[in-house]
């Protein structure tokens, strides 16, 4: 069952609180598909399920929350934090991970923090990890509130929008139409996977000979 399909089984609050929950304790640095939630509630606000104005504002609030909460956990648990994560988290929080993530604060501050809200590790660790390298509260604030309204704001309304088109679309779309992209779609996939097939084999006498 994808996750849209367990949503619709909810009723309609517990589907804002579950966005706003799971988005909020991603942002506080758990890994967790707060992104896969937030679209799949937008999609079945396009479908009149539930409201798009509540599924943004509860994802915006999930997501200030929780980078604010992940900046203290970050400020008090410092360095320590990062290694006790990264034993437990490799793929997430592993020392590659971390010194990618001080390397962009450093260089960029307040803009990392704006912008991590829309790149799936910086969005988990851009909380902690301001926290850690003491970035200004007040600062970090800023990037926080402007970042999180912009992205949970924007993708739920873009999705919301995308999944009205579709519908629309879909509806007045003939078998005949269906049948034809299923087709083009299947064509198109085994002409790259030849034309991979053929690369491959042209490279690999080069690379027999340079050996």
């Amino acid at each position: 069952m994808h996750v849209d399909e367990w949503l619709q089984t909810i009723p309609s609050v517990w589907v804002y609180v579950l966005v706003g929950v799971v988005i909020g304790m991603e942002s506080l640095g758990i890994p967790l598909p707060g992104e896969i939630v937030l679209v799949s509630a937008a999609l079945l606000s396009s479908q009149g399920v539930v409201s798009p104005v509540v599924v943004g504002v509860c994802a915006s609030a999930g997501a200030i929350v929780g980078d604010s909460i992940g900046y203290l956990i970050g400020r008090k648990g410092g360095r320590a934090l990062f290694d006790r994560l990264g034993r437990r988290f490799p793929k997430h929080f592993g020392p590659a991970h971390i010194a990618k993530g001080e390397k962009l604060f450093l260089r960029w501050g307040m803009w990392a923090v704006f912008f991590g809200r829309f790149v799936a590790l910086l969005r988990i660790l851009a909380g902690p990890l301001a926290g850690a390298l003491h970035m200004p509260y007040w600062r970090f604030l800023v990037a926080n509130v402007l970042g999180g309204i912009l992205w949970a704001g924007g993708t739920t309304a873009a999705v919301y929008y995308l999944g009205m088109v579709a519908d629309k679309w879909l509806k007045g779309f003939s078998w005949v139409g269906l049948v034809v992209a299923v087709l083009i779609g299947l064509g198109s996939t085994l002409w790259l996977k030849r034309k991979a097939g053929k690369a491959d084999a042209e490279e690999l006498p080069e690379t027999v000979s340079a050996l």
